[in-house]
């Protein structure tokens, strides 16, 4: 495992350990982390704090060109609002951690001309089959099912 997703591993796991569900994010521009961020949905009662979401918002306000030039993290293939983020700041590359617990935008992604890279991490994988299964609502919550 690289050290960003490393990094956005070690934010899931912050998330878990908070409560919350199990999914993580940074964001590199120049080969730093300028954005960090995990799921807080439920530590914050908010209906928007998905992990890329979290980063995004902890990058704080940027140019537009530093989005441009950046590359997002992130555990869990990113859902429908977080790829809308992804698109509406023009991230060109998202590197994810898996796609097999959770399918998100990403042909939608790859249709608006981002690099997306899967990396089917085994630790990814692991912390959301076992999130899943012990916590089913909370995880169908999250997703809007």
């Amino acid at each position: 495992m690289d050290r960003f997703m490393q990094a956005a591993f070690d934010e899931a796991e912050a998330g878990l350990a908070e409560g919350g569900i199990p999914i993580g994010s940074v964001i590199v521009h120049n080969g730093s982390i300028i954005g960090r961020g995990h799921n807080r949905r439920v530590q914050k009662g908010s209906a928007i704090l998905h992990g890329e979401m979290d980063a995004l918002e902890n990058a704080g306000r940027q140019p537009a060109r530093v989005y441009r030039e950046s590359v997002l993290y992130t555990t869990l293939s990113p859902c429908p609002m977080c790829s809308g983020a992804i698109l509406l700041y023009g991230i060109p590359r998202v590197v994810i951690g898996e796609n097999r617990t959770f399918m998100g935008e990403e042909e939608l992604l790859r249709s608006r001309g981002v690099a997306v890279e899967v990396l089917q991490d085994s630790r990814c994988i692991a912390l959301m089959e076992q999130f899943i299964a012990e916590k089913p609502e909370l995880w169908n919550e999250d997703i809007g099912v």
